[in-house]
């Protein structure tokens, strides 16, 4: 089975902090996987370094079958596509009067705005994928307008016109309300099973959002594995309440995990679920 990501004993120290300590984990062909823990666990650097825009203090990054540093960056990050709340901040200040349709298009030019005229084939391309994510009749609607949830599939849409080998998705269910979250997680689940599907990281600190198609779950707690393997392996409680830090107790139901944080510290909830918080990122 084909590699398509390593990540070896990697540590990353910065300003005499270390950020991520020993972290390895393999995604193979046919994987999808899950990256869970709290805010401030390490998740996003892990990203960086895994896109090559961070360098680890030691250790070892091969994407595709290119071990980092014996390869030219530019050339592997072809191959990734990577849907972040940065770039959803960026399209919304210097694109955010493009039509939708634009906006995916130009993830054939890896740009911000579409600068150049793409082909016929381009253009059914992104008409294919806006049907796919369930944006087609906003196509000529400018991307500003869009609600949150919108602006997220059309931008995963986007990462998808350059048929990326990886998607990478940091956080993509940020700020959408439950039915925008399920709309964008049923497009996803749909997406994985394509003939050409890239393999997925999903980046979260919300368990429910880690759809059937997800195989395999990496949990990091202050910048240390926790643990790693396939996702019901991972997804248990001990696990769970050690990267949060409260006890939990989760609840499978159709291949999905759902998560309620226990009382603790002599607090009485009276028969209620307590919710489990929202952190900000």
């Amino acid at each position: 089975m084909a590699m398509i990501l390593s990540v070896s004993d990697v540590t990353w120290i910065r300003n005499g902090r270390t950020i991520l300590d020993n972290v390895s984990f393999e995604v193979h062909e046919s994987e999808h996987w899950g990256l869970v823990g709290l805010n401030g666990s390490g998740k996003t650097s892990l990203l960086q370094i895994i896109t090559g825009y961070q360098w680890p203090t030691r250790g070892q990054v091969s994407v595709l079958g290119h071990p980092y540093g014996r390869v030219d960056i530019r050339e592997v990050r072809r191959n990734i596509g990577w849907v972040s709340y940065a770039l959803l901040h960026r399209v919304e200040q210097d694109a955010g009067s493009d039509a939708a349709l634009d906006v995916i298009a130009s993830g054939a030019f890896s740009s911000i705005g579409l600068w150049e005229r793409p082909t016929p084939e381009q253009w059914e391309q992104a008409r294919a994928l806006a049907r796919e994510f369930g944006v087609d009749h906003l196509a000529d609607s400018p991307f500003q307008l869009l609600s949150q949830g919108e602006k997220q599939r059309v931008l995963i849409a986007r990462a998808l016109m350059a048929k990326p080998l990886l998607l990478i998705l940091d956080e993509p269910c940020t700020a959408l309300d439950v039915r925008a979250r399920e709309e964008l997680l049923t497009s996803l689940n749909a997406m994985t099973k394509g003939p050409d599907a890239p393999a997925l990281l999903y980046v979260t600190h919300h368990i429910e959002e880690m759809i059937p198609a997800i195989t395999h779950v990496l949990a990091i707690d202050a910048g240390r594995v926790a643990a790693c393997g396939e996702k019901k392996a991972v997804l248990t409680d001990d696990v769970l309440s050690r990267i949060f830090h409260v006890p939990v107790h989760t609840v499978w139901q159709g291949d999905r995990a759902f998560l309620t944080v226990l009382p603790s510290n002599g607090v009485e909830a009276e028969g209620r679920v307590i919710p489990a918080p929202s952190a900000s990122r």
